[in-house]
């Protein structure tokens, strides 16, 4: 019997896929549990359907992921802070503050954990820092820390 995995099933097949199986298996495991429906055409233009639409937003993830790149890599952001002798700073800019600051100076929402420092910044001057917004999209974000 041919199903339509509607989650993934360990062994068997993974969402998505239409694959065929042993009736048995199919009408007493498979179907009772909601893990698979019968593969039919509707169903099957419905599963094709949903594939579509599933591209289409991902397509427009990318695309508003290259829009935000190009509007971050054409700012630079402005940070005070507390520095001693030699432009060393009393304590740190992390990526929470960055995000706090684009937050409230340019109205860009970008989550913290999507800012890959590897350390926090600890010394006057400019910075660059690598902002993960999309699997294929990376934007340099210019931080310029000027003492307080």
């Amino acid at each position: 019997m041919k199903v339509i995995f509607l989650k993934d099933v360990k062994g068997k097949g993974k969402k998505g896929e239409v694959k065929n199986v042993a009736d048995g298996y199919a009408h007493n495991f498979l179907l009772k549990k909601g893990l698979a429906i019968e593969a039919n055409n509707a169903s099957i233009s419905k599963l094709d359907a949903q594939k579509k639409k599933e591209e289409k937003l991902a397509e427009e993830e990318l695309e508003e992921a290259k829009q935000l790149k190009e509007k971050l890599e054409g700012l630079t952001v402005e940070m005070k802070a507390k520095a001693g002798d030699g432009g060393r700073l009393f304590g740190s800019i992390t990526s929470k503050q960055i995000a706090e600051t684009l937050k409230k100076n340019f109205s860009i929402k970008v989550d913290k954990r999507k800012i890959e420092m590897n350390d926090a910044i600890r010394a006057l001057g400019y910075s660059n820092v690598p902002i993960k917004l999309h699997s294929d999209v990376s934007a340099t974000l210019k931080v310029h820390v000027t003492e307080e």
